[in-house]
């Protein structure tokens, strides 16, 4: 795929899921989400082919951080609502709760002897659209060599008639389909070197939560079903993150012509 044809796709892909979205693009769902797709390529353009071979000087040092929606509020971008309720009146995912994600990502680092230390960074320094220039500047103040990006989607179907919802990965277009009352949620970590712009690895979690609420009582059980959906889409994502690094420490040793290692000096007493 040429880089000038990924904007093309991408429209037309977006094009698609409105037309399989039975009622329309703009009914009878509740949708939060963040996008590492949209931070780290506002202008659309996935290049197919990275910067170079990534230099790894190890231990490495470690970011995490949670990328801004488009408009740079805490609930992100993408919101759609038909069921009479605020946009975040439903939505429990938390700056507090956020952080603890991200340290319980940095706990499952941490057990990883190639891995000397992890920083959790302040959303203050992401921008929306920000890209690998933005990410520079983290690289600049907080020392890593290695930035964990974590993002989120979460939709609540709230009528029949919405069949379903589309999610822009790095890898593609995850089409989620739903029922009525239904709560799809993902909770996402991309792995890049910042210096090469390398995708090192990626570690999804997902969760539907079916719900089964009546009208009087379908904000409590919306709220309810938010943060079970978070809980579960967050275990999965842990789940494949220790995977994911497993699997990537043993790639990093047998494929030396994609990866290569530099042991940091050891420094004086």
């Amino acid at each position: 795929m040429k880089r000038s044809g990924f904007g093309f796709t991408l429209s037309f892909l977006r094009s698609l899921a409105c037309v399989i979205l039975i009622g329309g693009c703009a009914t009878g769902s509740t949708k939060h989400t963040t996008s590492a797709v949209n931070f780290l390529y506002p202008d659309k353009k996935v290049p197919v082919v990275t910067q170079g071979i990534p230099v790894l000087t190890l231990p490495l040092s470690v970011g995490i951080a949670f990328v801004p929606g488009d408009g740079g509020g805490n609930y992100g971008s993408g919101l759609l609502n038909t069921a009479g309720l605020q946009d975040s009146e439903n939505f429990r995912f938390t700056e507090k709760k956020k952080k603890e994600l991200m340290q319980e990502v940095a706990d499952h680092f941490k057990q990883y002897s190639f891995i000397k230390e992890i920083k959790i960074i302040s959303s203050s320094y992401l921008k929306p659209g920000g890209s690998f220039a933005n990410l520079d500047r983290v690289r600049s103040v907080y020392g890593v060599d290695v930035i964990a990006l974590m993002s989120f989607d979460q939709t609540q179907f709230t009528d029949e008639g919405f069949a379903s919802l589309a999610y822009w990965t790095l890898i593609g277009v995850l089409v989620i389909p739903g029922e009525k009352n239904d709560t799809h949620t993902m909770v996402d970590t991309v792995v890049y070197d910042i210096k090469s712009r390398k995708l090192l690895f990626r570690a999804p979690g997902l969760s539907n939560i079916k719900g089964s609420a009546t009208p009087a009582y379908l904000k409590d059980n919306l709220r309810a079903d938010s943060d079970k959906g978070f809980e579960s889409a967050a275990k999965d994502m842990v789940i494949n993150l220790d995977a994911q690094l497993a699997l990537f420490r043993e790639k990093v040793k047998e494929n030396p012509a994609e990866f290569k290692v530099v042991e940091k000096p050891a420094v004086a007493p």
